[in-house]
């Protein structure tokens, strides 16, 4: 009873990977797809339709064409409102289940297959957040791929109420990004220096005072604050992952050089007691070679693969970057989320397989997406801490209400409750608490 037989009459690399994401990663049942209509009919178990028409009185959603075809091209989304949300590729057909192509809707955002389209690019190369049709369409900031799912399962058991759908539970994943492990300390004189003149050119004379007095050892440099996430980990039973800039000092890369002796006991550290991943630096998305580099560099300090990624600044080039991130064996990358809004870039608030639209195949990269960062909140949206709890706390609502996962991108630096981020690191208590609330 709990397999459910799925009619296709074209069985493609999208159907395939669509029906899989939903049933199989999502609703967690068995399922399998026929061509064979003949043995569809005569089946006497849970079934359903997907195509063009409808053949018999059994569940049916009706097909845009999306899922059986090839290659990118402009399409007709056909938005609507639908249930005070907006739904796309909607389609007529009295006898269909729902009144749009649920899992073309689907595909179209996790696949990114608008990303895939001619686009202008954002300062830093990126895809920008005020682009997407999701932000367009005011649903970023719902993960809609988990709300349709769960809508395709009231209406299998309205149709089937003895088909069992297993429970699924609320997830948070906290991920920190080092990309300056300090502010001051371990930098060089010459950097130290600079910043020094560059602080006195701005009369900032309390980042003066501060800098002499760590690096005189009279002060704690303020972004460690490796000691408050520990206590955070034990707190809340946290399993954080952590991704480390190794790569060289460059304009956009600030971190400690990874020769640094201090720096490697560091990430030694952290890898004692939490997952870490690599954070690729600003111009592997250009070059490749700099991110095996980097890779073979930090696996040589920890003695062990790397399979872990999330791109610094974010810069993510589709399908390049990815395909790049699977030729050096990356199997998991957390880099899905936009810099500038907080939300769901795929739509989705669950791990999934990249499908890479290029080549038209599932790929054994997996996805995580991230709902929330720091520095989106305070330097894109200019919150104040309490309305950056509220933002945070209505997103985690809509993650807990399909029982999603919930990550959060953080940094070390925000931690320092000085400076620009003072009242912050009440934020980041606000949001590990609302992770234990029912």
């Amino acid at each position: 009873m709990n397999e459910i037989l799925i009619y296709v009459p074209k069985i493609t690399n999208r159907v395939r990977y669509v029906f899989r994401l939903v049933f199989r990663d999502l609703l967690k049942v068995d399922y399998e797809l026929t061509r064979d209509l003949d043995a569809f009919q005569s089946a006497d178990k849970p079934k359903m339709m997907y195509g063009m028409k409808a053949h018999t009185d059994d569940i049916f959603f009706k097909a845009s064409g999306l899922l059986f075809e090839r290659g990118v091209h402009s399409l007709e989304y056909n938005v609507f409102e639908y249930k005070g949300n907006k739904a796309f590729f909607q389609v007529f057909d009295e006898d269909a289940a729902l009144p749009f192509d649920v899992f073309s809707a689907i595909f179209f955002l996790v696949s990114r297959y608008e990303e895939y389209l001619p686009f202008v690019r954002d300062q830093h190369g990126r895809f920008a957040a005020s682009l997407s049709v999701s932000s367009q369409w005011g649903i970023l900031e719902k993960p809609m791929v988990n709300i349709w799912v769960l809508e395709i399962k009231q209406i299998i058991q309205k149709r089937y109420p003895g088909f069992v759908f297993p429970m699924k539970k609320f997830r948070f994943l906290p991920t920190y990004d080092i990309d300056s492990a300090w502010a001051y300390s371990q930098k060089g004189w010459m950097r130290n220096i600079g910043g020094f003149y560059k602080s006195l050119e701005m009369f900032d004379f309390k980042d003066i005072k501060t800098r002499a007095r760590v690096l005189m050892g009279k002060e704690k440099d303020p972004f460690d604050t490796f000691d408050i996430q520990r206590e955070y980990q034990k707190k809340y039973n946290l399993h954080p992952v952590y991704f480390i800039l190794f790569g060289m000092y460059g304009r956009f890369d600030k971190n400690i050089n990874f020769r640094n002796g201090k720096f490697r006991r560091l990430v030694k550290w952290l890898a004692d007691y939490a997952e870490v991943g690599l954070h690729p630096s600003y111009n592997t998305v250009e070059n490749p070679q700099l991110l095996k580099e980097e890779l073979e560099n930090l696996e040589d300090l920890l003695k062990t693969d790397i399979t872990r990624s999330r791109q610094h600044f974010l810069r993510l080039n589709l399908p390049d970057t990815y395909q790049n991130l699977i030729e050096n064996d990356i199997l998991d990358d957390y880099t899905m989320g936009f810099a500038a809004l907080p939300g769901f870039r795929a739509g989705i608030c669950d791990t999934y397989h990249f499908y890479d639209l290029e080549l038209d195949v599932e790929t054994k990269l997996r996805l995580h997406p991230f709902a929330v960062m720091d520095g989106t909140l305070r330097d894109y949206l200019k919150l104040t801490p309490e309305d950056a709890v509220r933002k945070i706390q209505k997103l985690m609502d809509e993650v807990k209400k399909v029982n999603g996962t919930f990550i959060s991108l953080w940094h070390n630096e925000s931690l320092s409750d000085q400076n620009r981020w003072t009242g912050w690191r009440r934020v980041y208590e606000a949001l590990l608490e609302e992770t234990t609330k029912n």
